[in-house]
């Protein structure tokens, strides 16, 4: 009965999924907004007093994890390092100072406005807070060729792992030191959380010579997709099973399959991101389902004021990026505006929301308001771009 129930439950995310993709296709939107707004109406329905769709913590937190390597694995895979020119060092300077200012000043402001009682946990925010999606503008502005709009693609594409992996590193700082910290304390897990990292980024070397090394000469158009996903899946197993960071390692996977030669790699890519993406539906809705914000006036007072100063902050980061470029202020506003959240910031929150953390529920109340905000303001701005950009169309 659990499994016809699961089924079910399953077919009807996807069938509302689908069709939101092409409501939202049709008025020319991303589809996140509906997929989350449809997420949180199902989860205030009930049937017969219990909830319309519900998944054990089990199943979620199984969706979560697969979804979470397919997305680090194809964000970290388009990272070519030998492509790196002046415009991708720019992205990545902005990534940098954005995320920095967000670990000192956005933390300091959840922290203080919404009473966050654990540094730690305000941290984990910022971080994620940090991590930009250029879904609203690529499916608006697909056929705009700009300096900007690529520009942002590339931020995007440089710190989808970055935001991914920070989150969990702070998580387990957070469990190693939220009772002790004391210098001796610190010392003592120092030694266990480096290990992370070097069992990590040995796994993914290590599996992906192994697979790479066959894929350099053989392809087979149906078993070498299905041998990424398996390589991306061994690689994250085997460096949680050896006391490493799972996220790492297969970022590590996902860097040494982009910079190394594989026989037909563009449609691995494209296939490693059309199975990513097919994840979308399913997470976005089911955050909306697990995460229920408080739906009051004080609420989205605060949550709005902490929005707009991360905004704030945003700006700032831009300005010191790009004070010394030819950036006119009407192309920084458009950079500083353009903050929606994707797939990689829900799928973070969506396997957050399986953890017992306690002190976690504010935040994951906010990070859902965030993202709902973030893409209502990329998509009013995108409709009026033309009053930020001169772009030439094709």
């Amino acid at each position: 009965m659990d499994a016809l129930f699961y089924l079910t439950s399953l077919a009807i995310i996807m069938v509302i999924g689908i069709l939101c993709t092409l409501f939202s296709e049709k008025i020319k939107i991303s589809n996140v907004l509906l997929l989350v707004i449809a997420g949180i109406i199902i989860g205030h329905i009930d049937y017969y007093g219990k909830p319309l769709i519900n998944f054990s913590p089990l199943f979620l937190t199984c969706v979560g994890i697969l979804a979470l390597v397919m997305i680090v694995f194809d964000a970290s895979s388009r990272l070519k390092l030998r492509e790196f020119d002046t415009f991708s060092m720019r992205a990545l300077n902005l990534t940098g100072i954005f995320l920095l200012l967000n670990l000192i000043f956005l933390t300091t402001s959840v922290y203080f406005i919404f009473n966050i009682n654990n540094v730690f946990l305000a941290m984990m925010f910022a971080a994620l807070m940090s991590g930009t999606a250029p879904d609203v503008i690529l499916t608006m502005l697909k056929n705009t060729k700009n300096r900007v709009v690529e520009l942002l693609k590339i931020e995007s594409i440089i710190n989808t792992p970055l935001i991914v992996l920070i989150p969990f590193i702070i998580l387990d700082l957070f469990r190693d030191y939220s009772k002790e910290l004391f210098f001796s304390k610190f010392m003592e897990t120092m030694g266990p959380f480096l290990q992370q990292f070097v069992t990590g980024i040995g796994a993914g070397i290590l599996v992906g010579i192994v697979v790479f090394k066959i894929m350099r000469t053989k392809y087979s158009e149906n078993l070498s997709p299905l041998a990424l996903i398996t390589a991306a899946l061994i690689t994250y197993i085997l460096a949680e099973n050896l006391k490493g960071n799972g996220v790492l390692a297969v970022t590590t996977l996902g860097l040494f399959f982009g910079n190394v030669y594989v026989r037909e790699k563009e449609a691995l890519h494209e296939f490693s991101y059309l199975f990513a993406n097919s994840l979308e539906i399913i997470v976005f809705i089911l955050v909306g389902i697990i995460i229920k914000f408080p739906l009051n006036i004080l609420f989205f007072a605060k949550s709005m004021l902490l929005f707009m100063i991360y905004l704030v902050i945003r700006y700032i980061s831009v300005q010191l990026c790009f004070s010394k470029l030819n950036y006119s202020v009407k192309e920084k506003i458009f950079m500083t505006l353009n903050v929606s959240k994707g797939i990689a910031v829900a799928v973070v929150v969506f396997i957050l929301a399986t953890y017992e953390i306690p002190g976690m529920e504010p935040l994951l109340n906010l990070i859902l308001a965030f993202i709902i905000y973030s893409i209502i303001l990329s998509t009013v701005v995108v409709k009026v771009s033309r009053k930020f950009l001169e772009a030439e169309t094709t």
